[in-house]
């Protein structure tokens, strides 16, 4: 079997577009005519590079005939997150098990509405009400995967300066640590936590999300302010996961873990009255 990353909802927009033009006997050259660009444009689309402009859409279901197609389904893809963050995004949808790390933040896939409503404020302050909602309910929307029962294995391992540092004031810190320790509880998630007493550890200099599929090989990524980096090259895949092992080795077992969020959740509490 061809190793290769699961197919992503961009894809499978690129495939269903060449499917398209070849069934009109048309050339990436004619299509790219057609809509007046590039059949270098026209080859990312079908690779899942680049989602068409809706202009675009409008004339591909022209010139393929197929009655607004294209335009309705980008509207399900087009502008729920940043670029460098999309593929990742459809990627944690179809994966088997997830594990990730963050040194101050919780991650986003166990945020609280307020929380992220604050991290989204912090930085970019000049966010109408729209966008900060909008921001916050996309967010919501992608931990959809962790209520349902076929949901990927949630590994989560954060540093103690996430349970620390005072996001959103006191109340918000601690209803979203209580959060976290709710669905360690429940189950849903792996909890460990690396305590300023490890020192350093392997996974210091960066957050890091690592997947694996039922049918494809894994892949990771890392984040940093406002940009994104997916990693499929097999090796270093493998030493990503080789070096959040070791991290994880340095971390508190689950029920330390658990026990030392519940205390950083009351602390917060404490500080609200």
């Amino acid at each position: 079997m061809e190793d290769r990353k699961p197919r992503t909802p961009r894809q499978k927009y690129g495939e269903e577009l060449r499917i398209r033009r070849l069934k009109a006997q048309l050339k990436q050259e004619e299509l790219g005519e057609r809509l007046i660009c590039s059949p270098t444009l026209i080859s990312h689309f079908e690779a899942g590079r680049r989602l068409p402009r809706l202009e675009d859409a409008k004339r591909l279901d022209q010139a393929l005939g197929t009655d607004g197609f294209f335009e309705r389904w980008l509207v399900d893809l087009e502008g729920r997150f940043e670029d460098y963050f999309a593929e990742t995004a459809e990627l944690q949808r179809v994966a088997t098990e997830i594990r990730q790390y963050t040194g101050l933040l919780i991650p986003g896939l166990l945020q609280t509405a307020d929380y992220a409503r604050a991290v989204f404020r912090a930085y970019n302050p000049n966010n109408t009400t729209d966008d900060l909602d909008r921001k916050v309910v996309n967010r919501l929307e992608r931990a959809e995967i962790l209520r349902n029962p076929l949901s990927p294995v949630m590994w989560t391992l954060l540093d103690e300066g996430a349970l620390r540092r005072r996001i959103g004031g006191d109340g918000v810190m601690g209803e979203q640590l209580n959060y976290v320790a709710d669905l360690a509880q429940a189950g849903r998630i792996r909890l460990h936590v690396l305590p300023f007493s490890v020192g350093e550890h392997a996974l210091l200099e960066s957050s890091l999300t690592l997947m694996a599929f039922e049918e494809a090989p894994p892949v990771a990524y890392v984040e940093g302010f406002q940009t994104g980096h997916l990693v499929d090259e097999p090796a270093n895949v493998q030493r990503s996961w080789d070096a959040y092992d070791l991290a994880l080795g340095d971390a508190l077992s689950q029920r330390e873990s658990l026990a030392l969020v519940r205390s950083a959740a009351k602390e917060h509490h404490r500080g609200d009255h």
